[in-house]
């Protein structure tokens, strides 16, 4: 099995998140530290026994391997006349923006939110609607019922992108609050796409629900997007399954995906893709349980150390929202200072929109060693930022 303590130089291999200065340590985008699962590695490697990489069709097997996965990790066994095979989540939300909304229309979001997410909006042609999450005195991010109906229920907006779970601030929406989204985008005639490439990712004692598994209203006003990508670090094998329950927004969505020339894979992503949800199950259990000690060690740290930041507690995903307000510095500046400063890169929290100025994002999924070395940096970014 993997080794998470295991330091890998990633330099010098091309990485976007690694393409950095040598005294830089980059703890930015949702791109992992740790070898995949050994299974993978092995499929791949046996497939390329071949030679031949010539135009590949979709095999059952990868459906089978896909439904299984969801059943026994997420307790939904979505049909496999649902399924169809994808080149990539964002392709897909791009793809699903174009044909199930028009020009000019709204899709609403709830930010501060996976920030690619506007790119697919206003690339698009079409408008982004922000029904802020509202932070409490808690900690806890919330949603605005009274606001999130309201731009529902204007002419204009036809579809909401979910982020379920909800990144960056690591929410795992429970299934009342689906329900209720559910219930309002069916009122309103909005689809809704939810986007569950984190799913696989939450502390060892929770678990997500897929939007379309709550109730036959969600399943059957809803397109879902699933990866092994978070999950395992293959983001670069581009494999992604869209799960449409109804016929009539399978068939836009399947259109949509074949013209945009996205739903044929490369020689690796199926024989990847299999491995991983079918020898997957103990190594994603052992990557849930490292990296929530991971955020832990965050919290604890942060709370001794760096009194001026405070953590937002989230039990999805492997990236920590920090509360940098009371440093004195939009965290735009506030990133580029302590880079600058120290060479630790993190995420600026403004991209993501709503309360994101306010806020830095720090991806934990590394050793604990380079952990404890990042966390040592943010501690003497901050202290150099509030003595200016």
């Amino acid at each position: 099995m993997t080794d998470f303590s295991e330091l890998i130089d990633r330099r010098h291999t091309n990485s976007v998140k690694w393409d950095v200065k040598d005294n830089e340590l980059p703890m930015w985008v949702a791109d992992m530290d740790f070898r995949t699962l050994p299974a993978i590695v092995e499929a791949i490697q046996e497939r390329s026994k071949s030679g031949i990489f010539g135009y590949e069709e979709v095999p059952q097997a990868y459906f089978d391997a896909v439904q299984s996965w969801y059943e026994k990790e997420h307790n939904w066994r979505p049909e496999t006349a649902w399924m169809i095979f994808a080149t990539g989540v964002v392709p897909t939300i791009s793809s699903a923006v174009r044909r199930l909304t028009n020009v000019g229309d709204n899709v609403l979001i709830q930010a501060p939110v996976y920030n690619i997410f506007y790119n697919s909006i206003l690339n698009n042609g079409r408008h982004v609607l922000s029904s802020d999450l509202v932070l409490d005195n808690q900690g806890r991010y919330h949603i605005d019922w009274d606001d999130l109906e309201s731009k529902m229920a204007e002419p204009l907006t036809t579809m909401m992108i979910l982020c379920n779970p909800h990144n960056p601030v690591g929410m795992i929406w429970p299934v009342e609050t689906l329900a209720r989204i559910g219930e309002l985008a069916a009122k309103h005639h909005v689809v809704v796409l939810s986007d569950e490439i984190h799913g696989d990712i939450t502390a060892p004692d929770k678990g997500y629900t897929p939007f379309a598994s709550v109730n036959r209203i969600n399943e059957q006003n809803s397109v879902t997007a699933v990866s092994p990508s978070k999950t395992f670090n293959v983001a670069a094998l581009h494999a992604a399954t869209v799960i449409v329950p109804s016929e009539a927004l399978r068939a836009i969505v399947n259109r949509g995906l074949n013209t945009d020339e996205l739903a044929e894979p490369n020689s690796f992503a199926i024989p990847a893709t299999i491995a991983a949800y079918t020898s997957g199950h103990q190594w994603v259990h052992d990557l849930r349980a490292y990296i929530e000690k991971n955020k832990q060690t965050v919290a604890k740290f942060v709370a001794e150390n760096i009194p001026s930041v405070k953590v937002i507690s989230g039990d999805a995903t492997y990236l920590v929202w920090l509360d940098t307000s009371k440093v004195g510095m939009p965290s735009d500046k506030l990133e580029q200072f302590i880079r600058q400063e120290t060479g630790l890169y993190l995420s600026d929290g403004t991209v993501y929109g709503g309360d994101g100025q306010q806020f830095l994002r720090m991806n934990v999924a590394c050793p604990e060693e380079r952990l404890m070395d990042g966390l040592n940096r943010l501690k003497k970014g901050i202290a150099a930022a509030k003595s200016l």
